[in-house]
């Protein structure tokens, strides 16, 4: 990408793409003889790669699309411009399969059985058009892997959803992408949770306001107590030291 086309924050550089755009780039995808992987950077992502070389690396091989307000906040103090729209993938993905054209394949792989297998059904229910062709939870052992990998690819999908939160599951996308034969996929965090209900979303006003993060850590204070506390600070102090020190691509 170009640097109109995209925002590098620390090591990781985010497309710039609204919501149409992104979701006309991604559909492009199934049927055209190339392949993508797509992650979504928010703070605590982002201040994962900062923190690891390996998962920045492995970004490195993503289209990695912005999430929420700690994106925006790093785009706009690093390059004076935020992002277009928020493309969080809780709300990014169902419009993805809402502009799916009619019999795109789709497969689940993540979150506990009968969570994946709810969001499934709820999926199939929501966006008709669209043919949820398998699902997998996302616990498994190492000796499993070449079966789940031949399962994927005897359900033939056109788009792979992958909710193992990150660094797992953009690790997990990178180690099987060989072996895949998918040509899109996605790793989409907590998506599954979302949608079959085990996760309830923030109230409009505050998702609308970037605020989520702060019903999600009113929701979970042990699980995400840290993350959105002293990872906050960290991430934007790193930040501010990235605007002081004018290189925006150094961790």
């Amino acid at each position: 990408m170009t640097n109109q086309e995209s925002v590098q924050i620390g090591p990781v550089a985010i497309a710039r793409l609204g919501r149409e755009a992104a979701i006309h780039r991604l559909l492009a995808v199934p049927g055209s003889g190339s392949r993508l992987a797509v992650a979504f950077a928010n703070a605590h992502g982002l201040l994962l790669a900062m923190d690891d070389p390996a998962f920045a690396k492995t970004l490195s091989r993503f289209l990695v699309l912005n999430d929420g307000i700690g994106a925006e906040i790093g785009a706009r103090v690093l390059s004076g411009t935020g992002f277009e729209d928020n493309l969080n993938g809780t709300d990014f993905v169902p419009a993805l399969l809402e502009a799916a054209p009619h019999g795109t394949r789709v497969f689940l792989f993540g979150a506990r059985p009968e969570v994946v297998e709810k969001a499934a059904s709820i999926f199939a229910a929501r966006h008709p058009a669209v043919c949820i062709c398998g699902w997998r939870s996302g616990y498994f052992g190492e000796d499993e892997i070449p079966q789940i990998v031949a399962d994927i690819n005897a359900a033939r999908p056109d788009i792979l959803l992958v909710a193992m939160g990150n660094p797992r599951q953009e690790f997990l996308i990178e180690r099987l992408w060989a072996d895949l034969t998918v040509p899109l996929a996605l790793g989409v965090g907590a998506l599954f949770d979302f949608t079959a209900g085990e996760v309830t979303r923030a109230p409009s006003v505050l998702r609308h306001n970037g605020l989520e993060w702060v019903y999600r850590l009113w929701q979970e204070p042990r699980r995400l107590g840290q993350r959105y506390t002293t990872g906050i600070i960290r991430y934007l102090w790193k930040i501010l030291c990235l605007k002081l020190s004018g290189k925006s691509a150094r961790a």
